[in-house]
């Protein structure tokens, strides 16, 4: 299996608590991450062990994002595990203090499916979901700082 790895960070105006708690309130996705509309499956969503699910695309078209919560340390890090059929491996937020804001990380290390196809078509479409990634934060850090 082949993995890859994306990271983007952005600075928020915000302080670590505000970024966190608009970061871990999963039924707001849908105003910052790009074509995501998330919810808490399982758990109450503050802590490990608790299941989320995504809904990534445009109308019916798209795909189900499964995830666990597999780290929970506000206002510092939440990490995820993905077990969806076609999203696997794992993700990490950091919100860090910046002088008096914060910088937001997103990292993402995934299972790449579909062999030497997969790793090709990761080729093409790692620019653009780090671009997605960043312009994800970048809306979070708006919201934030409202």
């Amino acid at each position: 299996m082949t993995h890859a790895r994306i990271s983007v960070s952005v600075d928020a105006a915000a302080d670590p608590d505000r970024v966190f708690a608009v970061l871990t309130d999963w039924t707001r996705h849908d105003e910052w991450m790009v074509l995501t509309r998330a919810h808490v499956t399982a758990g109450d969503g503050r802590g490990a062990g608790s299941r989320l699910a995504a809904f990534t695309g445009v109308g019916p078209v798209g795909f189900l994002d499964i995830m666990e919560i597999t780290g929970w340390d506000p206002p510092t890090t939440v990490a995820v595990r993905h077990t969806g059929r076609l999203v696997r491996g794992t993700g990490e937020f950091r919100v860090l203090p910046r002088g008096s804001g914060s910088t937001i990380t997103w990292e993402e290390d995934l299972d790449l499916p579909f062999g030497s196809i997969g790793r090709l078509g990761w080729l093409l479409a790692r620019p653009v979901g780090t671009a997605l990634l960043r312009f994800s934060l970048r809306r979070l850090a708006r919201l934030c700082g409202r």
